[in-house]
């Protein structure tokens, strides 16, 4: 993990400072009472003056003090930012984890024993709609039919103004009901890949001959299938469910800024269009982090789910 993350904060530092234009442009373009000594003596304040590589070796130096660093745009520790919006990140992608673990592994054992019937033939139809379907346009049908038409839920932010006056019961209600939309989009796609993956890997599974030494046994058809057949299956299932933690916080870029959710996805969007870089390498290495650590989770699970692997 150590050398992976260390080859992911080159690029990404390479990267960044490739793109056009630097933190203090936006300080001193707009103001022409700025000379060229004064934006010169800004981008020594800040480091920005020194070569590539002498600016990466500094902020590694700070970063292994997990120091990434004060906010070219209010000065802040980028610590103290990223501490603040990284749990609201965290939580809804655990959420949605959960969600799509929980239900597309049962609809994709149900698709795969029931093969070729009505259900099988109806989940697959429900797969290439969620494969096709954007996830901003689906949340914005989401936020018109259920926020304004409805008015069942609300379409922005994690609290109503009236939030610090409930009760207990009433703030977890009022959090329940503004993580319900974005959840709901955030879990739609992944819903639909994962039952797909679970439904072909239990077909192949279910003709395999110790399934079929189970049933001549008369062992009853659900311990045939949840376990001997699924925790076979499902070994292919928790690889890609560790390598969805990228994709999901990448998607928290999206879903955060359509439905104003604090969180680190909205941070990263607007670190990104004022060019912040400390605050853009900060969220940048947390999120390869989160990432190396969802593959090692996976690695453990393989160990759980299929017990030869202990043994060799």
């Amino acid at each position: 993990m150590i050398p992976m993350l260390l080859g992911i904060s080159i690029i990404t530092f390479a990267v960044i400072h490739l793109s056009p234009g630097k933190p203090t442009d936006l300080a001193t373009s707009l103001n022409p009472k700025v000379s060229l000594e004064a934006r010169q003596r800004l981008e020594k304040l800040y480091g920005l003056d020194k070569p590539l590589y002498v600016q990466y070796f500094d902020w590694l130096k700070r970063m292994l003090r997990l120091d990434f660093g004060r906010s070219f745009t209010d000065g802040r520790r980028v610590i103290d930012k990223i501490a603040e919006r990284l749990p609201v990140t965290i939580t809804l992608n655990i959420l949605s984890l959960l969600i799509i673990a929980g239900v597309a592994i049962p609809l994709g054992v149900i698709a795969a024993v029931k093969q070729h019937t009505f259900l099988d033939r109806f989940t697959t139809i429900i797969v290439f709609v969620g494969f096709a379907t954007p996830s901003f346009w689906l949340a914005l049908l989401l936020m018109y039919l259920f926020g304004v038409k409805l008015g069942w839920l609300p379409i922005s932010g994690l609290y109503s103004w009236q939030f610090s006056s409930l009760s207990l019961g009433g703030k977890i209600l009022d959090l329940a009901k503004h993580v319900v939309l974005p959840v709901s989009v955030a879990s739609f796609g992944g819903l639909a890949g994962f039952s797909r993956y679970t439904r072909s890997n239990m077909l192949e599974v279910i003709g395999r001959d110790y399934v079929r030494t189970a049933r001549a046994k008369g062992l009853p058809e659900r311990v045939v299938i949840y376990r001997h057949a699924l925790k076979n299956a499902i070994l292919p299932v928790v690889t890609i469910l560790g390598l969805s933690l990228p994709g999901l916080i990448g998607g928290s870029v999206i879903m955060e800024s359509i439905f104003a959710i604090p969180g680190m996805g909205r941070l990263f969007y607007a670190s990104v269009m004022s060019r912040d870089y400390t605050v853009v390498m900060g969220i940048l290495t947390i999120g390869a982090f989160l990432t190396l650590i969802g593959n090692l989770v996976a690695d453990i699970l393989y160990a759980w789910v299929d017990p030869r692997i202990k043994y060799s």
